[in-house]
């Protein structure tokens, strides 16, 4: 009997073979995030900025081993016509719409690859991630109430990737707005043709 593809699979099969895990903070995340944003940076000549987003840019506190990739293009592009050069970059489009397409990369029929990416591909200024990452960064104690969260979620949802991202939303969305009054303008410069790597603020 063929073995399905990923495609193929339902998603209770898809949940089964990727559960939600979370491990403490490495530090070969940064530089596994800096390695694929230049590769990137080489693929997709039409990126304005590329960011590492996610609590594995958050120093210090547990996260699923999943390093999470913000792609912004000029709104002037077709986002539907970009999606066939990231899938080059050997990453699967997840989900997609006018405005957003989702990829992931280092999921196999045997589980997790060593490495596992998603990357978000937005146009620029759709970029909230970037305002929760950076509060995040400068407030530790409210890093840590973001953890504590995630391990309470962890184990009733491991199975349940939609449960547990609702139920983190709150969180997410009001620090989200905290970013955004605290880091005004951050974000609102018109940027160059060619694509920046977004920094750590480690």
């Amino acid at each position: 009997m063929k073995q399905k593809e990923l495609t193929e699979l339902s998603l209770d099969e898809l949940w089964q073979l990727f559960p939600i895990i979370l491990t403490a903070h490495q530090d070969c995340w940064a530089e596994w995030y800096k390695e694929e944003a230049e590769l990137l940076k080489e693929q997709l000549s039409y990126a304005k900025r590329i960011s590492h987003i996610g609590s594995t840019a958050i120093k210090g506190i547990w996260a699923k081993p999943t390093i999470d990739i913000l792609v912004e293009i000029s709104r002037e592009e077709k986002i539907i016509d970009l999606k066939n050069a990231v899938e080059k970059c050997s990453y699967i489009c997840m989900a997609e719409n006018n405005s957003r397409i989702d990829f992931n990369k280092g999921y196999t029929l045997r589980g997790f690859a060593e490495r596992v990416f998603h990357l978000h591909l937005c146009y620029e200024g759709d970029n909230d991630e970037l305002y929760f990452r950076d509060y995040l960064q400068a407030n530790a104690t409210v890093a840590k109430e973001y953890e504590r969260l995630k391990l309470d979620l962890w184990k009733q949802h491991e199975h349940d990737r939609n449960m547990y991202t609702l139920l983190k939303g709150d969180f997410i969305k009001q620090y989200t707005q905290k970013g955004k009054l605290l880091f005004t303008g951050r974000y609102d410069n018109k940027l160059s043709h060619s694509s920046s790597i977004q920094e750590d603020n480690y």
